[in-house]
């Protein structure tokens, strides 16, 4: 055998070996790349919400609400769906709000009512409120001047005749105290809301949320005296001052055929 042809053989016996070789090693190829795929969107739906900031009382007007995007399976109980209710946007105009809408707020049927319904003064109570109307001047006289609207928040103030002072002073006795602190106004005569446009509302009454031992100590002073109402900041028209008339005995002084007998209200 020539001696090229045995040097080509050897080469190729050495290929084969190193090739046996790097099997018996355990060399492994690479493993493929893994391509994430991103996961479908969840379902959508369209929730109806507030626009704006809506205050307790005011009528929903057109523009108020709009339809925002919702996932499907997340929207909370009791909201407004497009695909259940297409034209909700515009069927609730002129509704009335029972609770604070603010802006983005999804919209639940039981936070808004159809005025002229029965009940629907009712309705804007809290569970355990009571509602009172009490005799105001219809000059504003007795509710800074007209300015207390619906939804603000005021103290009410008591002025009656004390005799122990008038005796003691040699006046005519009359004095002033607090007798309920941070109390809703629900309706200033016929208006249970706020208007857009007009910034006073007049009336002969003002209808408040009271509890039902406020709407006792409210009926005794009427009986006794005037009732005035005291606008609070919007500051703090969401705290409770201390030392409110409510969780206190009032005393009073009731004149019964010109003898005067003390008079308490609990």
């Amino acid at each position: 055998m020539k001696p090229a042809r045995l040097v080509i053989l050897g080469i190729a016996a050495l290929a084969g070996v190193g090739a046996f070789l790097l099997i018996l090693s355990g060399s492994k190829p690479p493993e493929p790349v893994k391509v994430a795929v991103p996961a479908p969107p969840p379902p959508m739906d369209q929730v109806l919400v507030a626009s704006q900031d809506i205050p307790f009382g005011n009528t929903i007007e057109a523009g108020d609400l709009r339809w925002q995007s919702w996932p499907k399976n997340s929207a909370p109980a009791g909201v407004i769906l497009q695909s259940k209710d297409p034209d909700g946007a515009n069927e609730f105009e002129g509704w009335l709000v029972r609770n604070r809408l603010g802006q983005g707020e999804p919209v639940y049927r039981d936070r808004i009512i159809q005025p002229g319904k029965s009940g629907f003064l009712a309705a804007l109570l809290p569970q355990g409120m009571r509602a009172i109307a009490i005799a105001i001047d219809s000059q504003g006289g007795t509710t800074a001047g007209n300015f207390i609207l619906p939804g603000d928040h005021v103290d009410v103030i008591h002025t009656f005749r004390d005799d122990d002072v008038a005796r003691a002073n040699g006046g005519d006795g009359m004095v002033s105290e607090t007798l309920l602190h941070n109390v809703r106004v629900l309706a200033i005569g016929q208006n249970i809301q706020k208007p857009g446009k007009e910034p006073v509302i007049g009336g002969s009454n003002a209808t408040l949320e009271l509890s039902p031992k406020q709407v006792e100590q409210i009926i005794l002073a009427q009986k006794v005296g005037q009732l005035s109402l005291s606008l609070r900041s919007m500051a703090d028209s969401n705290t409770t001052a201390s030392g409110d008339a409510s969780d206190k005995d009032m005393n009073f002084t009731i004149v019964r055929y010109g003898v005067p007998i003390p008079g308490r209200a609990r």
